[in-house]
């Protein structure tokens, strides 16, 4: 897409939102507005960074890119104005009709005026490439933009998640008890192993003893039976 067609894509963008301004009400012209302000910034930005710096030089183009430069200082200030509102009352609704009157007055210049004078001072290859080169900007800075709305979002998400608990930190320490009480519970389990085994060893000792003490008794009366025979038949 060359300059001049991403251009007036711009334009019927903006045209048609500010139509869908007109037909909103309450809180919802304050919601299209805001995608109005998003659209214009996008707009003035790529023209004021690569478009105009490309004619400000040639005399043909030089005036009217000075004025150019100057209307959207104006844009820029009534967009400045309607952000802070916080309601769209009558006052507000009147300064947005402001906007548009001045917005529409800049495209046609702009697209009756200026696009003419620009095509006889670049060639093809250069309109073409301006294209290129806004329509990389357009998406370089749609990108940053909607990276900045997605970690916001994310902030809001975890803060939501701490404050009821589910956060990160919240599931760290309750995961700090469970791996407490699994290692209470390997220990409980080594402790009643090494009580099996004392009661093990204690038992082979007992039996041991209690076998040395049945020994003993035995050896003690086939003593005693053997004195008992020797008496008798020294006796006969």
């Amino acid at each position: 897409m060359n300059a001049f067609e991403l251009l007036k894509a711009d334009h019927r963008k903006v045209s048609r939102l500010f139509d869908e301004l007109e037909g909103a009400n309450g809180k919802a012209k304050l919601g299209v507005f805001a995608q109005i302000k998003t659209e214009l910034e996008l707009h003035t930005h790529i023209e004021e960074t690569i478009f105009y710096p490309a004619l400000e030089q040639p005399e043909k183009t030089h005036d009217l890119i000075l004025e150019a430069y100057e209307e959207h200082k104006v844009v820029k200030t009534v967009l400045a104005k309607l952000s802070r509102a916080r309601t769209a009352d009558d006052e507000w609704q009147a300064q947005a009709k402001v906007l548009r009157e001045n917005v529409e007055h800049h495209v046609d210049e702009e697209e009756n005026e200026l696009f003419d004078k620009a095509a006889e001072v670049l060639s093809d290859e250069q309109i073409e490439a301006l294209g290129q080169r806004m329509e990389a900007e357009k998406a370089r800075k749609q990108g940053r933009a909607s990276q900045k709305s997605t970690t916001k979002k994310k902030g809001i998400v975890s803060r939501i998640a701490e404050f009821v608990g589910l956060g990160s930190s919240s599931s760290s320490k309750k995961s700090a008890p469970t791996k407490k009480g699994a290692a209470g519970k390997e220990a409980a389990g080594n402790s009643a192993k090494k009580r099996s085994a004392t009661k093990k060893r204690a038992g082979k000792k007992t039996a041991s003893a209690t076998k040395g003490t049945s020994k003993s008794a035995a050896q003690k009366r086939k003593s005693g039976s053997k004195k008992a025979a020797t008496k008798k038949r020294r006796q006969v």
